[in-house]
């Protein structure tokens, strides 16, 4: 499991005074991407080789402005082309689930414009965080 760490900001909130849904897809991409670097992938359009299929994000209780946040990243599911990343976001002070996030993320060549398989190389890092529900 991979964490990233991060603090809700005034303009992610809304008038209610509690994180904006919107803002939720915006972490999910912050720890996907923090979670990629990690296995050694890093940020680089040149080099980047995934596509993001499908994002789901369930709310389970209310965020607010300058809270500190931990989104606990895993692999629930590797295919032949793509791989499925959970996201727990939780309030770090008292480990209270505020949300969990879904994605699919397709390997992918910009070049033809298709999927691939996943790289050997990709599967067995990404089997390093593979927690099975």
């Amino acid at each position: 499991m991979h964490e990233t760490n991060l603090t809700v900001r005034f303009g992610e909130t809304d008038a209610l005074g509690h994180i904006n849904n919107t803002s939720y897809f915006i972490y999910l991409e912050e720890a996907r991407i923090r979670f990629l670097e990690a296995l050694g992938y890093g940020a680089d359009a040149k080099n980047w080789n995934f596509i993001l299929a499908s994002a789901k994000c369930d709310f389970v209780s209310q965020g607010y402005f300058n809270q500190k946040l931990g989104i606990k990243t895993f692999v629930s599911k590797i295919g032949t082309k793509s791989f499925q990343l959970e996201h727990d976001i939780v309030v770090e002070e008292t480990n209270e689930l505020i949300a969990r996030g879904n994605v699919t993320m397709v390997y992918f060549d910009f070049e033809t414009q298709k999927s691939e398989p996943l790289p050997e190389l990709i599967k067995d890092g990404l089997r390093q965080h593979l927690i099975l529900s």
